[in-house]
C-alpha cells in the first residue's frame, strides 16, 4: 500500500509538472509571437530521453526561446547564476515560476549544484545550460566552460547543441537595465574560438556592435542539432570532456550563425556501445 502511494504521488508530481511546463511553453510562445515570431528547427530530431541543451547566450530572451521551443513533454528547467537571479528580493520567485530556474554558483559549492542537475536528469527533465556562463555583450560566442560536460558524463545524457539568433536584437543586454546573466560557468576551464553573430543580433540600437539598446522586435530563431554524447571513449575522462566541450561549441556555433558548412559528426557524436 505504501508503494501504491508513494508511486501515485510521483506520478501526480510528474503531471503537475508537465502542465506547468505546458503552461510556460504556451507563455513564452505567446510573447514571442507578437514581438516577431519564433521558427525552430530540429526539434523532432531530439533524443528521446532527457539530455542537457547547450546553447549560446547574448540575451535575456534566450531562455524563454528555448522553452518554446522545446516540447512541453520534456519538462524542460534552466541552470541559472545563483550571485545575480537567486540573491534576494523577487528574482527568485520569477525565475521559477517563468522558466523552472534552479541556482547553480560560478564560484564554490557546484559539486552540490551539479549532484541537484543530475537527480533532474535523472527524473526526466531537460536541463538547459548557457556554458558561456554570461551573455555576450559584442556578438561574439565566448569559449566554453566544460561543466556542462561533465554533468553529461556523471548523468550518462548527452549534450544537445543549439544555436539561438534573432534574441539580441529583440532584447539587447542592458536593455531594460538588467546586467546579469542565466550563464552557469560550471567550473574551471573553457574551450573556444571563433563564432559570431550575424549583425542583427550584434548592433545595439544606436547601430553600434555590443551594449545596451531599445528592445525591438523581430523574429527568433532556435536551431537543435546533432547530440554530443561524453563516453568512455578516452582513459582520462577530463580528456573526453574537453574534447566534447569544444565540439558541442562548434556545433552552436554553426547553428546560431547559420553557416551552411556541414557540422561532421565527430569522435563524440554517437555512444559508445
Amino acid at each position: 500500500m505504501t508503494g501504491a502511494l508513494a508511486h501515485g504521488a510521483a506520478a501526480a508530481r510528474a503531471a503537475g509538472a508537465a502542465g506547468t511546463a505546458w503552461a510556460r511553453r504556451v507563455l513564452w510562445r505567446a510573447v514571442l509571437s507578437l514581438t516577431g515570431g519564433l521558427r525552430v528547427h530540429g526539434a523532432a530530431e531530439l533524443p528521446p530521453g532527457p539530455c542537457l541543451i547547450v546553447a549560446n547566450h547574448s540575451s535575456h530572451a534566450d531562455t524563454a526561446a528555448l522553452i518554446a521551443a522545446l516540447p512541453a513533454w520534456r519538462r524542460p528547467v534552466v541552470a541559472a547564476a545563483a550571485d545575480y537571479w537567486f540573491r534576494g528580493g523577487f528574482r527568485p520567485a520569477i525565475c521559477r515560476a517563468l522558466c523552472a530556474a534552479f541556482p547553480v554558483r560560478r564560484s564554490g559549492g557546484g559539486s552540490a549544484d551539479l549532484a541537484a542537475a543530475t537527480r533532474l536528469l535523472a527524473a526526466g527533465h531537460d536541463v538547459i545550460v548557457f556554458p558561456e556562463g554570461t551573455r555576450s555583450r559584442d556578438g561574439q560566442i565566448g569559449d566554453f566552460r566544460r561543466g556542462a560536460a561533465r554533468l553529461a558524463a556523471a548523468a550518462g545524457a548527452p549534450l544537445v547543441p543549439a544555436g539561438i539568433s534573432g534574441t539580441r536584437a529583440l532584447l539587447p543586454p542592458g536593455g531594460f537595465g538588467w546586467t546579469g546573466g542565466f550563464g552557469w560557468t560550471g567550473g574551471p576551464g573553457r574551450a573556444g574560438g571563433a563564432g559570431r553573430l550575424s549583425s542583427a543580433d550584434r548592433l545595439d540600437s544606436s547601430g553600434g556592435l555590443g551594449g545596451a539598446g531599445r528592445p525591438r522586435r523581430g523574429a527568433v530563431t532556435v536551431r537543435f542539432g546533432a547530440p554530443v554524447f561524453v563516453g568512455p571513449v578516452f582513459a582520462d575522462l577530463a580528456a573526453a570532456v574537453d574534447d566534447a566541450t569544444a565540439e558541442a561549441r562548434e556545433r552552436v556555433v554553426a547553428l546560431a550563425t547559420g553557416s551552411p558548412r556541414e557540422v561532421k559528426p565527430g569522435i563524440h557524436s554517437a555512444p559508445t556501445p
